[in-house]
């Protein structure tokens, strides 16, 4: 559920800061498909669009080729206009790529007016990507990703009887940062969910810089107006645990702190997400990230009407 929603081949070790994210710990755990047709965007190829408003198009990555696009656009996204730090694998292929990619959907918005290329066949260009994990198939592959950074177990557990979808690796090509473009992926995700009948969403969302300090007030602003109740509570792992607390709530200024909010962490929170228990710094990638917890039985009756209880708003 990263708002840079991270990183198609088999695991290989990154470049770690000290007291950083091991994101290479949990990748060594990931079993890909053993042989590629079973890879969850082989079967895509049989899911329909997802949305359509105007020449955009949101649907699930059906090829090799599409997710390789797909990490394309996150190492633009990501590394060259983000702060996170390339190993040399990922400078040599200019893709954000780990071990989850093989086990993952991949959800596109795709613009169908992107310019014709002399002597090439035209392909539309993939503008923005969601990457999408169930917990049947991460509990067959090594688990979730963000139990790299949170103690995801004890929620699984407690709601045996739920079915949980990671979302990650979130991003849009710059030109098409607007209410379009985000509401095409969001009615993608509404309609996945509906499709796998999906309880509750969960994943980490990024702040950009790694000094809890200097973001004491976005962090300590979703402390205090938005933690997760018990029954909902995820917390970070020990080693990783940054107090958000780091503002009383009578000093918080919420105005200024809804501004300095990622648009994808206020749209979470617009929506009816909690926040967990504990902030992580990610050095690799330049961020603080916070675990987001969004059961569907809690989504704003607002934003489902918008939508279509049958995800049927901006259906093809």
């Amino acid at each position: 559920m990263r708002g840079r929603q991270r990183r198609f081949s088999t695991p290989f070790s990154l470049r770690m800061a000290p007291g950083g994210v091991d994101h290479a710990s949990i990748e060594a755990g990931v079993r890909p498909f053993g042989r590629a047709w079973r890879a969850p965007w082989r079967a895509a190829k049989d899911v329909g669009v997802l949305g359509r408003i105007g020449t955009l198009e949101a649907r699930l990555a059906r090829a090799a080729a599409e997710v390789r696009r797909a990490q394309a656009l996150r190492y633009h996204v990501f590394y060259e206009e983000m702060s996170a730090i390339a190993d040399m694998r990922t400078q040599l292929l200019r893709r954000d790529v780990d071990a989850f990619d093989l086990i993952c959907d991949h959800l596109l918005v795709i613009d169908h007016t992107a310019p014709k290329r002399p002597l090439f066949r035209q392909k539309p260009e993939i503008v923005g990507t969601y990457r999408l994990l169930r917990q049947d198939v991460a509990e067959a592959n090594g688990g979730f990703y963000s139990a790299s950074e949170y103690n995801v177990a004890p929620l699984l557990e407690a709601r045996p009887d739920l079915r949980f979808l990671e979302l990650g690796r979130s991003c849009v090509l710059k030109p098409y940062r607007n209410k379009r473009t985000v509401e095409l992926l969001w009615h993608g995700v509404w309609s996945y969910v509906l499709m796998h009948g999906v309880d509750v969403m969960i994943g980490c969302a990024s702040l950009e810089g790694t000094d809890p300090d200097r973001l004491a007030l976005p962090l300590s602003f979703l402390h205090h107006t938005a933690k997760a109740p018990p029954e909902w509570n995820v917390r970070a792992l020990d080693h990783l645990y940054v107090d958000m607390n780091r503002i009383p709530a009578a000093s918080v200024d919420a105005k200024e702190a809804l501004r300095t909010l990622p648009p994808l962490i206020k749209g979470y929170l617009r929506i009816g997400a909690f926040i967990g228990d504990g902030a992580v710094v990610d050095h690799q990638f330049g961020t603080t990230d916070v675990m987001i917890v969004l059961p569907v039985s809690a989504i704003s009756e607002r934003y489902i009407n918008h939508y279509g209880a049958d995800a049927g708003r901006y259906a093809s």
